[in-house]
């Protein structure tokens, strides 16, 4: 029995193999990468590589086995079909008959457009016959301490999200209710919503980063249609800004606050203020 990993280079999967090391011997994590180069600190750790790809369905043939347990990471190639890419991964292991697949999906409160690829594929995974866990992440601290670059050099935190509030965590969070469900018992068919302990506003983000730079920061808050602009005007794809505009529409009507507790149970600890991310970004 392997504890299998897709999309292990990514940021989230990197968390989550590290993490499982801490539980499990290196021998039986199992990180499922496209690039066996980029994955090489990983194969340094112990754990073993297997190279398979979500656009490549014969790729998936031997990457599970009976009994193993997977995390099914969601892919971030919007415009390749997320939906068929995640079933392929889910057929693959119905056929090996694994014990486990969780899925990084999306708060059932979200209703944005990038929610739609998440609710798709739970219906895929739960009428699939495998034993499931719907991890439903909600939104990560990294999304906004990542880019601070633009926010340091104009003095701004501009969102389309008015008042909404966000209950964010850090990824590290996130991979370690992951690692609870895929080394623990009793999780089999059964949907957690994940998100942070302290929802935050984008004026309180603002005052945040004015605090640790010692420096006036102000939120201005801007219609979709100008965020979507400012977003094409950066060089995203209309297409992905729309989808990000849509999730701050979603913030301004409280679709991303999470109070359930969740996260914060099956990690063991309380979740990472975003203080605390906010000062890690700075130093990095």
């Amino acid at each position: 029995m392997s504890i299998v990993v897709t999309g292990a280079t990514g940021h989230l999967g990197r968390h989550v193999v590290r993490q499982l090391l801490d539980k499990v011997p290196a021998d039986q994590v199992t990180a499922v990468v496209r690039n066996r180069d980029k994955a090489a600190d990983l194969a340094d750790l112990g754990v073993r590589l297997a190279v398979a790809d979500y656009n490549a369905p014969e790729t998936f043939d031997s990457v599970f086995a009976a009994d193993d347990r997977v995390l099914l990471i969601s892919g971030n190639e919007f415009d390749k079909g997320r939906v068929r890419q995640h079933t392929v991964v889910i057929e693959a292991a119905k056929k090996a008959g694994v014990a486990l697949l969780a899925y990084t999906s999306a708060p059932s409160s979200l209703k944005a457009t990038l929610a739609d690829d998440h609710r798709a594929t739970e219906e895929v995974l739960v009428g699939s016959g495998v034993p499931y866990t719907l991890l439903r992440n909600g939104w990560y601290h990294e999304n906004y301490t990542e880019q601070l670059a633009p926010v340091l050099e104009h003095g701004a935190v501009v969102q389309a999200a008015g008042e909404g509030r966000i209950s964010s965590a850090s990824r590290a969070d996130y991979a370690a209710a992951a690692v609870a469900v895929l080394t623990g018992e009793g999780h089999e068919n059964t949907a957690y919503e994940l998100g942070g302990d302290e929802a935050w506003s984008f004026a309180e983000y603002a005052a945040e980063l004015s605090r640790q730079t010692g420096r006036e920061i102000t939120y201005n808050p801007v219609s979709v249609e100008d965020y979507t602009g400012i977003l094409t005007g950066a060089g995203v794809p209309g297409p992905l800004a729309d989808v990000f505009a849509g999730v701050d529409a979603a913030i301004g009507k409280g679709e991303l606050v999470v109070s359930t507790g969740d996260l914060s149970r099956l990690a063991g600890r309380p979740t990472t203020p975003l203080a605390e991310a906010v000062a890690v970004a700075l130093k990095g």
